[in-house]
């Protein structure tokens, strides 16, 4: 259990993900503000839009960001107690009925590996 002090840091600048990241995807690279890496042979480029200290970081595509649909998603930071943040990632994107169908179950899979791996990462920290 970590304060959302403690959390923020890490999660509100790519570059300080790249010890978590660096070796589970393919060609990641980031500085504070942007990050890329490849997906099935794809390349994406990421940008944090906005940073409310302690409470949320949006995330966007940046140009040319490899993904073929606008997308913004928040990690938001709730402190139940103190110590004990809890994380929660909401994803906005604009996806017809069929891209919904055929692509919506792996949004939802990758969103749920990237908070383990959050919580994975932070569980290991001191």
């Amino acid at each position: 259990m970590k304060p959302a002090a403690f959390v923020f840091p890490l999660i509100s600048r790519f570059d300080m993900l790249t010890p978590a990241l660096r070796d589970r995807v393919e060609e990641w690279q980031a500085d504070e503000d942007t990050c890329s890496f490849k997906v099935k042979g794809f390349t994406v480029r990421l940008r944090i839009a906005e940073r409310v200290e302690n409470k949320h970081v949006k995330i966007t595509g940046d140009d040319g960001n490899g993904v073929p649909v606008d997308f913004a998603f928040w990690i938001q930071l709730h402190e139940a107690s103190v110590g004990d943040t809890r994380i929660r990632m909401v994803l906005h994107a604009e996806l017809n009925m069929m891209m919904r169908m055929m692509i919506g179950g792996k949004i939802q899979g990758g969103l749920d590996k990237a908070v383990e791996g959050l919580a994975v990462a932070f569980n290991g920290m001191p």
